[in-house]
């Protein structure tokens, strides 16, 4: 039986933290031997908001460059960058030429957004949701890995996709949201009620995947807690919850298990021993990744390869998409 396809987009702004592995990543590379898998660096979403030329380029490779490091293999998945492969701004264009704007309003991801900038929001920001349409239908894509608040844009891919099958014949496949189980979300360390961010403003509250062991205990020493003293899981004390989750997704032990062995102890050794299970984790995918980059051109020669099988694939669905509207 033939395998489904996978596709997956992740942005190139900031950096990667430990809630991009635990939540995303990890699962990709688990799975990876089931399905034909593309992983895209998403660079074209990321310009929808501004971004500095040179920062963009290195975290675009940065991003990549993790990809590989933490076990996504060439023999079972393509990695490759969105602007790479022309095809995804092509299809993104003729799909907008078909979406209805009220569909885009209904974006919750938008409304919150826009609303931090008011005029200055971009009409690419409001037209996010067609281009992630236009990645994800150009691979004949059965199952995107989401998480709960990305499920609204696969629904929307799913309607534009049937709206166009039906003005023009069947062209493309419906992708179902796929949302892997992780046994919790990775929160913000200094604010427990917000997921972490990969954003740079606010370094404290996330662990970036390239942090040294250092930063991780210093970020994890400063991790918000509460004035009670057992440790267990508890969604009413989200620090110490956040604390427990990350220990669980990164152990893998059972709740009765962590609430057991940390009985008796305090917040101070639950985020020392939370800190050196941090580092451990991250230690060989650090290593992998600075032997990768330290490796002269070997990185780029990988996203050139991956952009070109992304591209044959790519390029015979848009021809397809050409020819059913009659421009070609």
């Amino acid at each position: 039986m033939d395998k489904k396809t996978v596709f997956s987009g992740i942005q190139a702004s900031g950096s990667l933290h430990l809630g991009n592995f635990l939540g995303a990543i990890r699962n990709w590379v688990t799975m990876q031997n089931e399905f034909n898998n593309y992983f895209c660096v998403v660079d074209l979403h990321t310009i929808t908001v501004p971004q500095d030329p040179g920062t963009l380029r290195e975290k675009t490779r940065e991003v990549a460059g993790l990809l590989f490091a933490a076990g996504i293999i060439e023999e079972n998945s393509v990695v490759f960058v969105q602007s790479h492969v022309k095809a995804h701004s092509e299809l993104a264009w003729i799909l907008n030429c078909i979406t209805p704007m009220g569909w885009l309003h209904r974006m919750t991801q938008f409304k919150e957004k826009s609303s931090k900038q008011k005029e200055e929001v971009s009409v690419g920001l409001f037209d996010y949701p067609v281009l992630q349409a236009a990645d994800i239908l150009l691979y004949d894509t059965h199952l995107v890995p989401v998480g709960e608040d990305q499920k609204q844009h696969v629904e929307l891919c799913r309607d534009i996709a049937q709206r166009f099958n039906y003005l023009y014949g069947e062209t493309f496949v419906l992708p179902d949201a796929f949302i892997p189980p992780v046994g919790g979300r990775v929160m913000g360390l200094s604010n427990p009620e917000k997921k972490m961010s990969k954003s740079e403003e606010k370094k404290e509250d996330s662990i970036f995947l390239l942090d040294t062991p250092d930063q991780i205990r210093k970020k994890l020493k400063k991790a918000t807690t509460d004035s009670l003293k057992d440790i267990r899981f508890d969604e009413n004390r989200p620090g110490v919850n956040n604390l427990l989750t990350v220990y669980q997704l990164l152990t893998e032990k059972n709740r009765e298990e962590i609430e057991s062995h940390f009985e008796g102890k305090n917040y101070k050794e639950l985020k020392e021993e939370l800190a050196e299970t941090v580092i451990e984790s991250l230690r060989p995918l650090q290593e992998n990744y600075h032997e990768l980059a330290g490796e002269e051109g070997y990185l780029d020669q990988m996203l050139s390869r991956g952009a070109e099988i992304a591209g044959e694939k790519a390029e015979s669905k848009i021809n397809q998409v050409w020819e059913q509207l009659g421009l070609r």
